[in-house]
């Protein structure tokens, strides 16, 4: 049981690190812009690798384990429903920006904590 407890709490925080960067982030308002830049690609951190479907799918894997979801956009964020493994990462509407191939997942729409993955 502490094994699953330290690894979710290691993908949690690889998930939700903020890198300290001197370049600006653009937002991304539309669903429209969020697809065009996802399309075709995959979203990777070190150990993460996910491909976010224009369809709404999330699959990919996290650190050993299967990573499934949905999403969808409303309004300015995108809002997402996550497993990982059997774990629920629960609902969570994001902000998202972009600078160059580099996405940043802000949740509690921009308010949260941040991630940046890289489109590969």
């Amino acid at each position: 049981m502490v094994k699953r407890w330290t690894a979710l709490a290691a993908f949690g925080a690889v998930m939700l690190m903020l890198p300290v960067s001197a370049h600006a982030f653009e937002k991304i308002d539309s669903r429209t812009d969020f697809v065009s830049l996802i399309d075709g690609k995959a979203l990777t951190r070190f150990g993460i690798k996910l491909d976010v479907t224009g369809q709404g799918d999330i699959l990919g894997r996290g650190f050993g384990r299967d990573v499934t979801g949905a999403w969808q956009w409303q309004g300015n964020y995108f809002c997402r429903s996550l497993y990982w493994g059997t774990y629920d990462l629960g609902y969570n509407c994001q902000e998202v920006r972009v600078n160059g191939d580099t996405l940043r997942f802000t949740s509690d729409q921009g308010a949260g904590d941040s991630a940046d993955l890289k489109l590969r």
